[in-house]
């Protein structure tokens, strides 16, 4: 008897042994030669055709007591032809490195009990359970909406509670690993224990721990980002996708997918459950909600009834600021907060002090080396650095009229607005939000235990201060500048908008009668803006998804976007232009460009773009997959793709 094993390695195929005599099943991990040494590997197919001078080698053991599910086998094969990735390498995600199955672990997670705080649950939130409960044994797609503020973390809760019941696992995702610490703390308040965590932060050896505890059914919950989708769960029983309009669950580097789709994927191939929670959907759950695809249920009303923060737009055409970015009647309106002992967020989206600086003598600009990217300011380390690559260059220059440049920066970022800050509320406490300022999970500890404890009077903070924080005291948010102007090259600038601005105010007045927004803006008539106050959500997704369909943009059609990138420019274009040839060989789909990439040099390599357009449902990329394996491609020349693209840079 012969047996197909995939390894974990950047490989489209499996390996054929003999089974040598071993009882073996599908999803069972075994050791196998590989080359001069040996490799853990999974029994994929049982091989029954005869190979004729072929010498096989045997299998050396199998791994006792480790095999995956057979659906997580067909889900990790289905994952690879989707996104259009190797088979080993989407492997290698689900059962990592050898030291799984063969360090010895003495030790356990740190569990402990604590006291466990008594919720109630409103009218409103036990109606959405009750809702949520009606599906446990079959693939379910179910979306649970509601306000910010409204207790909708509690509701999936008692859902996840009764599933572990059961003796079954539940996965929560979080789109960013900095969510966790805040959601750890809420975890512990409900359930009494601490939550397993996984993330591509936590040690090697908690890692390991975790990985057996969940193939052999002994942790229950798992609480991760991206990653963690790919877990060898042995009863998952539901899947939770927090925040499921967040960007961030998109994976845009190395194996490139979007994780919040691939659950929805994996929960269908376990036939399980899953919850799609959020405030405000992505534009395809919306239309899925729209066209019945998916069970919907909405919480209207904040937790304990406490209102939506007022709303106030300052148009800074009247109000004019001179040499700064916050207007006389923001200071007016802040300082009423301020005197209550409440807590203000200022909310700037760039990090940094300044964006641009270029020099008013001889007007040199400082760029990236490396990428076609402004350099940005930090006043921090006083230096401007790519957030790209990540070069950090000195702001001194040789001016080109005389002696050295004089660099003016232009606009602002949270560093300069921190300045403002300080300088016009003095006496007040100020710190900064933002992810330069928080990369140890010590710096972010620090921050939310003062935040918590009222030692903070105003945060300067980025887009993460959006996402699921719940600050008890924050009852004012200043947006500096919300002019709806696009962000990035992507097509889903709109929809980010309003996800956006609907989070930020609902970081204000979760405790509170008395809240307040502020917009500052140059465009005071912006319907976006003006529809958001009214909180008219629902009509801008509505109106959103009319222009995507006049526009043949998704959830419509499907895109695929091919980059090719070579440190040589016309490579890259002779590169595409060559693969376009191709691909305009299969049937139903058409092909766009090539073009240069609105961000045309990142990391010293030059980028071409040809997009691939065709009908939403259809199943193509095996054949472009096959296609694309069978050129010969310049090894000067260097092809990644990206399947359901959000960004076009």
């Amino acid at each position: 008897m012969k047996a197909q094993v995939l390894l974990p390695k950047i490989f489209n195929f499996s390996f054929t042994y003999n089974s040598n005599n071993l009882l073996l099943k599908i999803g069972d991990l075994v050791e196998v030669p590989f080359g001069k040494g040996k490799e853990i590997g999974v029994v994929w197919k049982h091989e029954n055709k005869e190979l004729k001078n072929i010498k096989i080698k045997n299998i050396n053991k199998k791994i006792e007591k480790y095999s995956i599910n057979k659906s997580l086998v067909d889900f990790i094969d289905w994952f690879s032809t989707y996104n259009m990735v190797s088979p080993g390498l989407t492997l290698k995600m689900a059962i990592g490195n050898k030291d799984n199955y063969i360090k010895k672990i003495d030790s356990s997670l740190n569990k402990y009990e604590k006291n466990i705080k008594k919720y109630k649950l409103n009218n409103e939130q036990k109606k959405a359970l009750d809702y949520l409960n009606l599906v446990n044994n079959k693939f379910d797609v179910s979306v649970l909406q509601g306000t910010t503020g409204s207790g909708k973390t509690l509701v999936y809760f008692e859902r996840i509670k009764k599933i572990i019941d059961k003796n079954k696992q539940a996965l929560v995702l979080l789109p960013e690993i900095f969510l966790t610490n805040e959601f750890k703390s809420r975890f512990e308040d409900f359930f009494g224990f601490e939550p397993a965590i996984w993330h591509s932060k936590i040690t090697p050896k908690n890692k390991r721990i975790m990985w057996k505890g969940i193939i052999e059914n002994k942790i229950r919950l798992i609480v991760g980002a991206r990653s963690a989708l790919l877990l060898p769960f042995k009863k998952l029983g539901l899947i939770v996708v927090d925040e499921e309009h967040d960007a961030s669950y998109k994976q845009v580097e190395g194996v490139i997918y979007n994780a919040r789709d691939m659950a929805i994927s994996r929960a269908s191939f376990e036939k399980i459950p899953i919850h799609l929670v959020t405030s405000i959907p992505s534009i395809e759950t919306y239309n899925n909600i729209q066209n019945k695809k998916f069970r919907h249920v909405k919480i209207v009303k904040r937790f304990n009834d406490y209102p939506l923060p007022k709303t106030k737009i300052i148009n800074l055409n009247i109000n004019k600021v001179k040499d700064k970015f916050i207007s006389d009647e923001t200071i007016l309106h802040v300082n009423t907060f301020l005197k209550k002992r409440e807590q203000v967020l200022f909310f700037i989206n760039r990090r940094g002090f300044a964006p641009y600086l270029i020099c008013q003598k001889c007007g040199f600009k400082q760029v990236c080396s490396n990428c076609s990217m402004y350099l940005t300011f930090h006043k921090k380390k006083n230096k401007a650095i790519c957030h790209h690559c990540s070069l950090e260059k000195k702001i001194k220059n040789k001016c080109k009229e005389e002696g050295d440049c004089k660099f003016i920066m232009y606009g602002p970022g949270v560093e300069k607005i921190f300045d403002e800050v300080q300088n016009i509320f003095p006496k007040n406490k100020v710190e900064i939000f933002s992810s330069d300022y928080m990369k140890k999970k010590k710096q972010t500890d620090e921050l939310f235990n003062k935040i918590n404890n009222n030692e903070v009077d105003i945060l300067i903070g980025t887009q993460m201060i959006s996402k699921g924080f719940n600050f008890p005291k924050l009852n004012c948010v200043v947006v500096i500048d919300a002019d709806f102007s696009g962000r990035g090259y992507d097509l889903r600038t709109t929809e980010k908008n309003i996800q956006l601005y609907h989070q930020l105010s609902g970081r204000a007045g979760r405790f509170s009668s008395e809240s307040l927004i502020i917009y500052q803006t140059l465009t005071p008539e912006d319907s976006t803006l003006n529809e958001l106050i009214k909180n008219k959500s629902e009509q801008l997704l509505k109106k959103e998804l009319l222009t995507r369909k006049k526009n043949k943009l998704p959830p419509f059609v499907r895109l695929i976007a091919i980059i090719i990138s070579s440190s040589q420019h016309d490579l890259s274009i002779k590169g595409a232009k060559e693969i376009k040839i191709q691909l305009k060989k299969i049937n139903n789909i058409e092909v766009l460009g090539p073009v240069d990439s609105p961000l045309l040099k990142i990391k010293k390599k030059f980028r071409t773009r040809l997009l691939l357009r065709f009908r939403s449902g259809v199943m193509i990329q095996k054949k472009i997959t096959n296609l694309l394996n069978s050129l010969k491609i310049s090894s000067k020349i260097k092809l990644t793709v990206d399947v359901d693209p959000v960004n076009f840079s």
